[in-house]
């Protein structure tokens, strides 16, 4: 008998509680809130709500276009041929209190397959193969940085940024033109790359939109390729029989993050010139400009539009009339294809 009473009050009690609450008894409500306080929980916060909602940021895109061509009685001519480019364009961010630390990877790699291949002759003129599978696109371009908000929008930053390809790229102008028996080899993992270390200011006015200035920076430039030829056009000094260079400069960066519904637009301009080096004054800037912009619709359909523009002051570049120097590099792809939109 004691028992039963015993639980009738227990729930007679619960149940006045349960009321209480309901209600909005102010002292019930404050003791939550306390509870919650100590926990660092916001009691309003959904009860789904987690730590990745509150800190960190997804966003970008990622996707595989793919486009074919065939041709049969064509009088125009042409050559078939297929092409993939697989991409990535993805940012993410975690900022609590006054930390902000924000990664970024830029990355595609596409092939092309043609029907109409030429055979590759070596010296001794025995044919080694032929071309049809041919690089379309290779790029890796990997940028972190940390930052402590000193003041409302400003930070106090460190950044690191690393650039390179997946494998071996070769030019094959001078092939198509049959002004050569094999393409020239060009690249690979590597050969080139660029990696960059700094410290400096970085501006936030806005969320999607960040510049960065740091008069502490440095740049090591590497080719693995054991070829002197190589190496002298992404100019290193073969003299000194190392496979990398390292500048001590400036840099500054501008970036634009922004998305709206299923649109999606990244941009960013990276500048760099060294202070001492005498194959390229200061004030000579190296300059990187990334732009991507891609559309979802139909839910896993993707539009999208690719940009790079370079300028490297030291590396070497032979233009249609043979002249060798520094060139404007710009490349671009547009595709529609599969993708998804963080």
């Amino acid at each position: 008998m004691k028992k039963i009473l015993l639980l009738t009050s227990c729930l007679v009690l619960s149940v006045l509680m349960l009321h209480a609450t309901e209600i909005g008894n102010p002292i019930q409500a404050k003791q939550i809130e306390q509870l919650f306080k100590k926990k660092n929980v916001d009691p309003n916060a959904p009860k789904d709500s987690t730590d990745w909602d509150r800190y960190w940021t997804l966003t970008g895109v990622v996707g595989l276009n793919v486009t074919q061509t065939s041709f049969t009685n064509w009088a125009a001519g042409g050559q078939n041929n297929a092409n993939g480019v697989l991409f990535a364009n993805l940012n993410l961010a975690y900022q609590k209190g006054n930390h902000l630390w924000e990664a970024h990877l830029q990355t595609e790699i596409g092939m092309m397959f043609s029907m109409a291949a030429r055979d590759i002759i070596n010296e001794d003129g025995i044919v080694e193969g032929k071309t049809r599978w041919r690089k379309s696109s290779d790029k890796i371009d990997f940028s972190t940085k940390y930052g402590f908000e000193f003041k409302k929008t400003w930070f106090v930053t460190a950044m690191a940024s690393f650039k390179s390809q997946y494998a071996r790229g070769y030019d094959y102008e001078k092939f198509d033109k049959l002004e050569a028996y094999r393409p020239a080899y060009v690249s690979n993992w590597l050969s080139p790359s660029y990696s960059d270390f700094s410290v400096g200011i970085d501006w936030k006015p806005k969320p999607f939109l960040s510049f960065y200035l740091s008069p502490v920076a440095g740049r090591i430039t590497t080719c693995t390729v054991p070829d002197n030829v190589m190496r002298n056009s992404y100019g290193i000094d073969t003299l000194l029989g190392k496979p990398f260079k390292a500048d001590f400069g400036l840099t500054f960066k501008a970036q634009v993050n922004y998305t709206y519904k299923n649109l999606n637009v990244m941009s960013s301009l990276v500048l760099f010139t060294p202070y001492t080096s005498k194959a390229q004054p200061f004030g000579n800037f190296d300059v990187d400009w990334d732009f991507a912009i891609s559309y979802q619709f139909l839910k896993v359909l993707n539009v999208s539009l690719m940009t790079s523009l370079k300028y490297y002051d030291q590396v070497k570049i032979t233009d249609a009339k043979g002249n060798v120097g520094p060139r404007v590099q710009f490349k671009e792809v547009l595709g529609v294809g599969i993708g998804y939109s963080f």
